[in-house]
């Protein structure tokens, strides 16, 4: 990892006001946040995967099948400030990859990739972005688009559809930065536009940081409703059954 430590944080709480101790649902005989730790586990070049969780039944539930978990402070606006919480103890250098504890689909291929761009150091931040396949989600509100300029940058992230004169990108939510921005980051003032669109990645933005996007392929997608958790049960299903 080119002299840098990395480690991958999967923020994880409870409360979920669609979907009530999210984390903790079971398919095919694992709870939600112990798929998302497996695919992780997968990832070579990360050297720990820790889940931060405001809940000591999410504490007991990572470490009753091997995982690393720690507590943190309960009254966090986002995953983001629970996952700066624990990056305070860590050197500024380490790379710190935010996994989302909601998305079992995310490909150990597309955490590599966000991880070799954070590397490059050309910008503050990395995240993920891959073209729709359904042009019918570009208006579902839950699906974030994000468009980009000439070098791969940011311009903006909407849950709204947006002008696009080539395929439509849906953002993924994983993100690589060092643990020094993630505690610079968690200091910044919440901007307009960020509360406009509930994207905090737009504070970013906002202040004048700069998030790269790296183009994947990919079929990672938020789990945030009972219909979300229905539908990666029968994708499981049909794999395990080769049907996909």
């Amino acid at each position: 990892m080119n002299g840098n430590r990395s480690i991958a944080i999967i923020p994880a709480r409870y409360s979920s006001s669609r979907l009530p101790g999210k984390p903790l649902k079971e398919v095919a005989g694992r709870t939600l946040i112990e798929h998302v730790y497996r695919q992780v586990e997968r990832v070579r070049s990360i050297d720990r995967i820790l889940i931060a969780t405001d809940d000591a039944r999410i504490l007991d539930a990572v470490r009753a099948f091997g995982g690393d978990a720690v507590l943190t402070r309960t009254d966090h606006r986002s995953g983001t400030d629970r996952l700066a919480e624990v990056a305070a103890r860590l050197p500024d250098d380490t790379i710190v990859v935010n996994v989302q504890g909601d998305e079992p689909l995310i490909e150990p291929e597309a955490i590599e990739a966000a991880l070799a761009a954070a590397l490059e150091r050309d910008a503050d931040v990395v995240t993920l972005m891959t073209p729709f396949e359904d042009p019918a989600l570009i208006r579902d509100p839950n699906r974030v688009k994000v468009v980009v300029d000439r070098a791969g940058h940011a311009l903006y992230f909407s849950r709204s559809p947006m002008p696009s004169s080539g395929p439509a990108f849906l953002h993924i939510g994983l993100y690589a930065y060092t643990a020094g921005f993630v505690k610079t980051f968690a200091a910044l003032d919440p901007t307009p536009l960020e509360s406009a669109e509930r994207l905090e990645q737009l504070r970013i933005l906002e202040h004048g940081y700069r998030i790269r996007v790296v183009e994947v392929q990919s079929e990672s997608w938020g789990i945030d409703t009972p219909a979300d958790l229905e539908t990666f049960q029968k994708m499981l299903g049909n794999r395990r059954n080769g049907n996909d």
